[in-house]
Order: structure tokens, then sequence, then C-alpha cells
């Protein structure tokens, strides 16, 4: 049913249907309109201008920051310079000296070739612009404001070019309202420098902030590059990819299975040298991990894509961080071979390190701590078996699980086997009670019916989840103050993140305080986690809220976020535990909507009916 627009209006009072005429806008108001796409913050802006800095052909780039970018910013490089009489086009409009025509559109081999970065800065900041090339004898220099721009004017400078960028959104003050605190904006500005500097080792970089140095790289080999970056641990837990066919070539580091991290924080794809998020590449990577890494868990890597630049646009979105493949499906089969292969190299034809740490002792150590069950564990040597009589019925369940419980309940003392329950009518519940514990995985009870089987992490994960549901909803989420904080390494982001996001933090019952540029502490966490989750459970939050902002973390992404807690906070496998415990999960269950399917969708329990059991073993045949 269509509505008229005064009944549109009463019900939007900021809708209005006063309509003009048909216009022009101005230039001032169009590049301002695109900086909102292009320059979303200093960290867009800095992307930009490294990036012209590389395709001028620079070997030297120096980045100084002041108030995280948006006070002052400014890139320096020893590239081919701008001559004269083409500086003031630099500041103008879809003025490009990188590409001429559509058939260089569509095999785009430079970072930049649009031609809106720098006008819409001019648009929206006070730049200044000053250049010199081989052949000038000295530098010039223009300044734009409001994108009004200066007459050229010399000045001293070495060869090559600096943009500086002062006071970024100064003219749209609703617009600057939208920009995080200094520190937030540093650290995504940190993010896109090390992006870059990762792409070209054979170029020198540098950065400061608040006359700080922060990072002093110079050229190197692509595996120095990385391990300056990324740390030694990485570089430790890496395999080395290098693969080609077709007129492709990928290569680059990947981590093994032993080196994982909670977040996506330490993923770096490049096609032909320019960073990309895209989900054919993201896809091929996952499978090439899924029989090897829990699926809590996400494999690090920095990885490089060669690929004849007709066979990919790059002209998708405004940030030029999105591609299409013209054949995405080869692409796909070869990035996944191409790394399935390096993850599959035996560790005994690697090259040996002093610093490698064993490989089976590190995958011992990371299933441990990921509670993976996918992988079995060791056979555990077999002993002699101490059988007792009925009246000790409870000496050989101690022999198989290690129970040391009370041996006076009832059932003892009338000597009956704990195997053995006769469930009365009152006492008849629907998953029944607990016999015992199967391989750390399975619980195993007796009902009326015959056997249930139940999966105790993915139903206890779904009762975990529940209740943090009801929990959050009604504003009553348990909190349990930590004693002892627990102190973690953290990147810039995180830091940022964990000062900007305090009261969504709260919400979801975390008190995270920063104890140094690089370590945060969980101080206060949800009750129904455990302890010894608390780093993961605390990264997996942040990086939420860094991605997605904390109004889409708590409404939209809601779910998937109390999720990744739940699994947290559930029981592990090869967790022992005891008959109360296995008994108290099966009530829960009973008592928790849709427990029959863990978050994930897969199920939680099965029933094995006596019929079925005597047809398995043909009782009455």
């Amino acid at each position: 049913m269509s509505h008229p627009a005064s009944v549109i209006m009463a019900r939007n009072p900021f809708l209005h249907t006063r309509m003009s005429a048909i216009q022009l806008l101005p230039d001032l108001l169009i590049n301002q309109i695109a900086a909102g796409e292009v320059i979303e913050r200093p960290a867009s802006a800095l992307k930009e201008l490294m990036e012209n800095s590389l395709d001028a052909g620079a070997t030297e780039i120096a980045v100084q920051l002041e108030g995280g970018g948006v006070k002052l910013l400014r890139v320096r490089d020893n590239g081919g310079g701008i001559a004269p009489d083409e500086l003031p086009f630099a500041l103008m409009r879809h003025a490009t000296s990188k590409i001429a025509s559509l058939d260089d559109l569509q095999r785009v081999a430079s970072m930049g070739f649009r031609g809106e970065a720098l006008a819409s800065m001019a648009s929206v900041a006070q730049v200044t612009l000053t250049s010199r090339n081989a052949s000038a004898a000295h530098a010039w220099q223009i300044q734009a404001v409001d994108g009004t721009q200066s007459a050229a004017s010399p000045a001293a400078h070495a060869h090559g070019t600096s943009v500086e960028m002062r006071e970024l959104y100064f003219n749209t003050p609703a617009r600057r309202k939208f920009l995080k605190s200094e520190g937030t904006e540093f650290a995504y500005c940190e993010e896109a420098f090390k992006r870059i500097a990762l792409s070209r080792p054979d170029v020198a970089f540098s950065l400061q902030h608040n006359n700080r140095v922060v990072w002093q790289l110079p050229v190197c080999a692509l595996a120095q590059r990385i391990t300056a970056l990324l740390g030694d641990e990485f570089a430790q837990g890496a395999v080395t990819v290098d693969h080609q066919a077709a007129g492709l070539h990928l290569y680059g580091m990947a981590s093994q299975p032993a080196y994982s991290r909670a977040t996506r924080d330490a993923q770096y794809f490049f096609v032909n040298g320019r960073f990309v998020r895209d989900k054919v590449l993201a896809h091929a990577l996952r499978q090439a991990y899924q029989d090897i890494l829990h699926h809590q868990r996400h494999p690090a890597f920095v990885l490089f894509l060669d690929i004849p630049p007709e066979q990919v646009d790059v002209n998708v979105h405004p940030a030029k961080i999105e591609v299409r493949f013209r054949e995405s499906q080869k692409i796909h089969q070869f990035v996944f071979h191409a790394l399935q292969q390096a993850l599959g190299t035996p560790m005994t034809e690697a090259t040996p390190s002093s610093h490698t740490v064993g490989a089976a002792s590190a995958a011992t150590t990371y299933r441990q701590q990921a509670g993976s069950y996918t992988t079995p564990a060791p056979s555990p040597l077999q002993h002699t078996m101490p059988l007792r009589t009925t009246a000790e019925p409870l000496a050989f369940y101690d022999a198989m699980f290690g129970r040391k419980e009370e041996s006076e309940n009832q059932e003892t003392k009338n000597g009956i086997s704990p195997f053995t329950f006769h469930i009365s009518p009152q006492e008849a519940q629907p998953l029944g009670h607990a016999l015992a514990q199967l391989s750390g995985i399975y619980i195993l009870a007796q009902n009326e019916q015959g056997l249930v089987v139940v999966d105790m992490h993915a139903a206890h994960e779904r009762i975990v989840y529940e209740k943090l549901k009801t929990a959050l909803d009604a504003q009553q989420l348990p909190i349990q103050q930590l004693i002892i904080p627990v102190s973690f390494a953290a990147s810039a982001l995180d830091v940022a993140t964990a000062e900007e996001e305090q009261e969504a933090l709260a919400q979801l019952g975390f008190d995270l305080a920063p104890l140094s540029p690089t370590t945060l502490a969980v101080r206060a966490m949800p009750a129904m986690l455990k302890q010894s989750h608390a780093e993961t459970a605390a990264r997996d939050v942040l990086h939420e809220l860094r991605e997605f902002g904390a109004s889409r973390a708590l409404t939209e992404r809601r779910n998937e976020l109390l999720a990744t807690l739940a699994c947290h906070a559930a029981v592990r496998a090869n967790q022992n535990l005891t008959l109360p415990e296995m008994n108290t999960i099966l009530r829960e269950m009973e008592q928790t909507e849709r427990s029959g399917q863990c978050n994930h969708g897969r199920p939680t329990w099965f029933q094995i009916s006596m019929v079925e059991l005597d047809a398995m073993f043909m009782r009455g045949k």
C-alpha cells in the first residue's frame, strides 16, 4: 500500500518533500562527496599517498604523523617528482599520468589510476604539495584550502615529492566528529603503513608519530621484512610458499597449524602488490587449512599473487581493496593447491633451524590449548585392570575413570553396579542419567528408551549461548572480577579499540585496561567464561568491535559474538567430568531451547533405543 508524502513526513520529521530544480553541483562539493568514499579517515589518505610514492619509483618513503594523522599527515619520497608545469594538475579531479584509455584501465599495473585522491584531500584538508623532478633546478610548491589552489612558488626540496595534509575535515565538522580518538586513528594509520611496507621490501620506509620513531625499515629481502613486521615467532612457525603455473605465481609465508591466531589480524594477501580482501581467495585459504586447523583458530600469512593485469579488475571499490578475477575458479584452485602443497611438506624436508620448535610438541600444545577433538590423541598404554566383586562396585569404575568420590551413595550400599539404572517413573528424565564419559568427547547416558550419546562440548556450548543471550537481553550478565588480572600482548589497534569501546565492552561483561602501548589486561569478564580463556575471549570481542563497530557488534552480529564466547566457556574435549557434572549438563539440556543442535547447527545428542541395540547384537534371532 502506498502512502502520501505527507504521511511519510509525519512519521519521519527528518524527511522533507521540497524539491529543487536539477543543477550541477559545485566542484568543491563534488570533491567533498568523493572524499567521503576515498578518504574515510587519515589511514585512507596515508594509503593513497604512499601508493603514489611507489608509482613514482621511490626507493625511500618517510611518513610523519601528528594527532593520529588528523592534525598532520606528511609523506615524503625520493621518486621521480612532478614537472613544474604539471604541478597544478596534481590536485585536480581525474588528472592522472597512469591511464589514458579504457584499454589502460582494463590492465592497470600501477597502484593508483583514478586521479581522485589528492583532489579529495584538497577539498577536506589543508594540503601542501612540494615536488622537484630530476631536470628542475629547484622544487616548486602549491597549496590548496577549500579546494582553491595557490599559484606555484619556488621551494627547497630534494629530488622527489612531499605531500602535507593538515587538519583533516576542518571544513566539514560533522564528518570530523565521526573520526575516533588519536590512538585509534594512529593504529589504523600504522596498519596501512605495515601493509604497504610488506608489499615492497625493496623500498626503505620510516614512520614517526608525534615526533617519535615507530618504524625504521631498511631495504631487505622479503623474509626479513615479514619477520620485522610480524615477528620472529611467526617466521619460525611458518612455511615458505613459492608456486608457479599458467602465468600465475604465489609466494610468501604461511603459518603452520601450531602457530595460529584467535583473530584474523595477521592475514595479508596481495594481488600484484596491492593489499586486497577477496572472497575467492579467502575461501581457497580456508579450504587449504580446513583439515589441519581448529575451526575457532585462524592462520597467519603474508602471501603475494602475481597475475597478468588483464586477468584482474581492480576498479571495483573506491578504496581499491576489492578485486574481481576474470577466471575466479582457476585462481581458487591455484591458490588452494599451492598452499595445500606447501603446508603438506614434511618437516623432515624443511631446512633445519636452531629456532624451529618441534612440530610434534607444538601440535600437541596447540591441541591442548584449542581443545580440538578432530585429531585422535595417542593411545594410552594398557595396564592390568583390577576387577572387584559387586560388594565394591565403584572400585571398578574408579579404575576406568579415576573417580575418587564418596562411595556411600545408596546404590553402592545396596551393592548395585553404577552401570545398571532402575529408573522409576518419578525419576525418569528425557536424557536419562549419566553412565560414563567416552574418549573425553561424549557423555553416555541411559534413559527409558535405551542409550543416549551426547557431544558434551556442542551441548554445553548451546546451553551457555542461550544463557548469555538471556542475560544480555535482561542486562543482567553476571561478571566476575579477576583477583589477578590476565595480561596479554596486543596490537596497537586492539589497545585503541579497548580504550575507545569501553561502554560496549562493559555491556559484554569485560573490563579491559591498557598496561602499555602493546599490552592489555583483563580485569573482569563474564562469569560464565573460564579465566583460562580470558585472553582469547577478549581478543575475539576486540576483533568484532574493531571490524564492525560497537553498534553492529551488539545488534546484527550479537549472536555471532555470543556464540564465540559460548565456545570459549563450554567444556572442552578431553576434559574429565564427574558423574554429577555430566548429569548437570543433561538436566540443563532438557531446560534449554534448541538444545538438540549446537550454535553451528550440528546435532548435540542421539538416542539409540533398546530395539536398535538388540538388532545390532542379533538378540532374539
